[in-house]
């Protein structure tokens, strides 16, 4: 299963009928780094996709130390995070979005082969 946009993660999660446990990780994980990101399991993907991005914006604007703690809770590699350019700061905060929701997704995912 090769994913390689957010768009492509969120139609494989909808495929698998898994995007609501995926929701439910990020609200998890966001919660245990004490960030303000609680979305209903409801979400539409198309509403989900903009909302994380902004989050993730805001956060490497406003608060990088909060931004550095969501990246260890949620187990981004930082060898992932070091390949990105950070000269834009919109585009940089739309490509870690994408990693969180692939960790996220790998997450759910094991839960969802190994139960």
């Amino acid at each position: 299963m090769q994913i390689e946009s957010i768009q492509d993660l969120l139609n494989t999660s909808l495929q698998y009928e898994l995007y609501g446990n995926l929701v439910f990780q990020l609200n998890k994980d966001f919660r245990l780094a004490n960030i303000d990101f609680d979305v209903e399991s409801s979400i539409l993907p198309e509403d989900l996709k903009p909302q994380l991005h902004e989050t993730v914006y805001q956060l490497i604007q406003n608060n990088f130390a909060e931004y550095l703690n969501l990246l260890y809770i949620i187990d981004v590699p930082e060898q992932q995070i070091k390949m990105l350019d950070g000269s834009d700061t919109l585009k940089l905060s739309e490509q870690v979005a994408f990693l969180i929701l692939k960790r996220e997704w790998q997450k759910v995912w094991f839960k969802h082969q190994y139960k």
